[in-house]
């Protein structure tokens, strides 16, 4: 059987593959059937990850409120922050408390203090 040389398709695919794979290391970014398996492998790894991240993140988010109310001794803990912003209807998200905490922790003690003279208003009796 005769040799084929094979056309310009075939050599634009692996060229494609090497772009892709020119940061990857050895073999890796050499040869072709290593590349390929390990572009497969990079792209599972980054869709799975963009999940993971955004779960990270919450968490630091989180922890960062939690550790700005204690330190301002404005709340026992972050849960009953949150459900006392929620009971209030003083939609912030995780992200932007977060932001505040760390960059404006005045701002964050009168948001709370918003949240507690609202919670005595309401707890008030009412004379008719």
């Amino acid at each position: 059987m005769t040799r084929v040389r094979r056309g310009y398709i075939a050599r634009r695919r692996r060229t494609k593959l090497r772009s892709f794979g020119s940061t990857f290391q050895g073999a890796h970014s050499r040869l072709i059937r290593p590349l390929a398996q390990q572009k497969i492998r990079a792209l599972f790894s980054a869709h799975r990850d963009r999940d993971r991240q955004k779960r990270d993140f919450r968490r630091l988010w989180i922890t960062r409120i939690n550790a700005a109310i204690r330190a301002n001794s404005v709340y026992y803990n972050y849960s009953i922050f949150i459900h006392d912003l929620y009971k209030r209807q003083l939609l912030l998200n995780r992200k932007i408390l977060a932001q505040i905490a760390i960059f404006n922790r005045n701002c964050l003690s009168m948001i709370s203090n918003e949240i507690l003279k609202k919670e005595e208003w309401k707890e008030s009796p009412e004379i008719i």
